[in-house]
């Protein structure tokens, strides 16, 4: 059986998915951008601004499920600009302590959803 995760902490889904699914005590979040789940306008003028925007967002879903950014197992971070890893790691690092950092891997990719510059999906285990 999965449990649906809809939140107003994060954007709500911009086409045929919901933000996130737990089965089994495991959540899989749904990519984010960095659009402001209030205005629904994207923030961007930086990328280190559009990475903290779109981690927020993950932040919300994470809460809605009950979980925390140390529960975090497996992250996709997908870029447009391979240039900007060191910027995108630094602010990455701001919610990924070492002591607790998950899997991860970052991809240059040639888009994305309205064409912003980061996209990130979780996968997470739901505590007991």
């Amino acid at each position: 059986m999965k449990k649906l995760i809809s939140t107003h902490l994060a954007p709500g889904a911009i086409g045929p998915y919901n933000q996130a699914v737990i089965h089994n005590s495991t959540l899989y979040a749904s990519g984010q951008i960095c659009i402001d789940p209030t205005s629904g306008e994207l923030v961007n003028r930086t990328i280190e601004e559009e990475t903290r925007q779109v981690l927020h967002n993950v932040g919300g879903i994470l809460e809605a499920a009950g979980c925390s950014f140390r529960d975090v197992l497996k992250v996709s971070v997908f870029v447009k600009d391979i240039q900007q890893y060191a910027q995108i790691n630094a602010v990455y690092a701001e919610f990924f302590k070492p002591e607790s950092a998950p899997a991860r891997e970052l991809v240059e990719v040639a888009n994305l959803p309205k064409f912003v510059n980061i996209e990130i999906s979780v996968i997470a285990a739901v505590p007991e």
